[in-house]
């Protein structure tokens, strides 16, 4: 006789176990203690065999049956249901230890020794900013395309259209990382193509050669009331035309004063390859000040942090100090290297090559990067002073044109 509802609440406990059969191997095992506890019996390659179901009545009688019928299923496959079940609990297990933070931190450990310590920090901040937040103790394998895509909603409604894209492709790198380690098996940032809004693309603002002078002028007589640091880190990046990373991950124990030469290690630098910067005579001064003013600080940094001296300057100081300059419309820090480029070529007519190996670009040589050791040394020393002098020209003619016009007003 199959068990009811009622059969299950009323049946007491007795002084030895006893069953109460339901029908298909599913019974109901009463125990002294009082406990209920559902099981199945079953038969697999001739040998019988047993599988609790959980206890009466936190499992129910409609839920024992289900979990019958799902044994039963097993079995028409040949899976022995004990193994099955072993196999859930150490995929929940996984799943617990492998969650998507967990596969992050690692993915960061992994690859972080190739890159910078810039890029790095911008990574990290951006998962713990936007992915984190959202998905961080998600099973890496249960996130679905649906839910990666509401968490990046949340970055792009926010008008991080960059932002959002830039996550989507970290967490696609992870994804990727996930499978190559058998942690998950598909990539839930790869259907998620074209669903994201984008900016129109464009190149980094830079200024006109016209606009240099006012823009000298203004930094000069520091019309905003900048930081003399902040200052300072914008004078260094026009004078030797380095990425904003590099300026503010500068260290003192990769510049030689003496020498006058900048040598930034390998783990430094975009292109992971070391990068010498030969020093002009103004960036020279320009470092002794900064060494004057911030020598007693406990920082290598050559550009701290105004609030915490042994983190370096932040990501952005120097744009919105030149916004604060009101050039904010027609330049971006990035922006000095296009800026060098043109008028270094077309106003000073240096050698491209030349040009390029001090910017830290890829050689175009068709043998190829592993093949070319150049470095224009020579060539590239005489180049920074002559574009430093330039600087200091165009400097004074805008200070002798605005006091020509004090002049003549008065």
């Amino acid at each position: 006789m199959k068990l009811t509802n009622t059969s299950c609440k009323n049946a007491k406990p007795d002084k030895k176990p006893y069953k109460r059969f339901d029908g298909g191997g599913l019974y109901l095992e009463v125990m002294p203690n009082g406990n209920k506890l559902w099981r199945v019996k079953y038969r697999y390659l001739g040998t019988e065999r047993r599988l609790s179901l959980g206890a009466y009545p936190l499992i129910t009688l409609a839920e024992a049956r289900e979990g019958r019928d799902e044994i039963k299923k097993l079995l028409a496959k040949e899976i022995d249901p004990a193994n099955a079940k072993r196999e859930r609990r150490h995929q929940i297990k996984r799943d617990a230890e492998n969650t998507f933070k967990a596969l992050a931190l690692e993915w960061l450990d992994t690859h972080s020794h190739r890159w910078s310590e810039g890029y790095t920090n911008k990574v990290k901040r951006l998962l713990e900013l936007h992915l984190f937040p959202h998905i961080a103790h998600r099973p890496i394998s249960q996130i679905t395309p649906p839910e990666l895509l509401e968490c990046l909603r949340k970055v792009e409604k926010s008008g991080a259209l960059d932002m959002a894209g830039r996550a989507k492709q970290v967490a696609g790198q992870i994804f990727r990382y996930g499978i190559q380690t058998g942690r998950c098996e598909r990539d839930a940032s790869a259907d998620l193509k074209g669903a994201l809004k984008t900016h129109k693309t464009e190149h980094y603002r830079t200024l006109e050669e016209k606009q240099l002078g006012p823009f000298l002028k203004a930094l000069d007589r520091n019309e905003a009331r900048l930081y003399q640091r902040t200052r300072r880190a914008i004078w260094l990046s026009l004078l030797t035309f380095q990425r904003p990373g590099e300026i503010r991950q500068a260290r003192w124990s990769d510049i030689d004063m003496e020498q006058g030469i900048w040598s930034m290690p390998a783990p430094n630098t975009k292109s992971r390859r070391a990068h010498i910067v030969p020093l002009s005579k103004q960036a020279l001064k320009i470092l002794k000040e900064q060494q004057d003013e911030t020598g007693f600080l406990n920082t290598d940094y050559v550009f701290p942090s105004q609030i915490r001296p042994r983190e370096s300057m932040s990501d952005g100081t120097v744009n919105r100090a030149i916004k604060r300059l009101g050039f904010g419309e027609s330049m971006v820090a990035h922006g000095v290297r296009a800026l060098a480029r043109t008028l270094l070529r077309e106003t000073l007519g240096f050698d491209s090559e030349v040009i390029e190996k001090q910017l830290s670009h890829k050689t175009k040589n068709p043998l190829g990067e592993a093949y070319d050791r150049t470095q224009f040394l020579p060539q590239r020393r005489k180049m920074m002073q002559v574009w430093a002098d330039y600087l200091d020209t165009n400097s004074q003619q805008e200070q002798m044109v605005v006091g020509i016009i004090k002049i003549r007003s008065a």
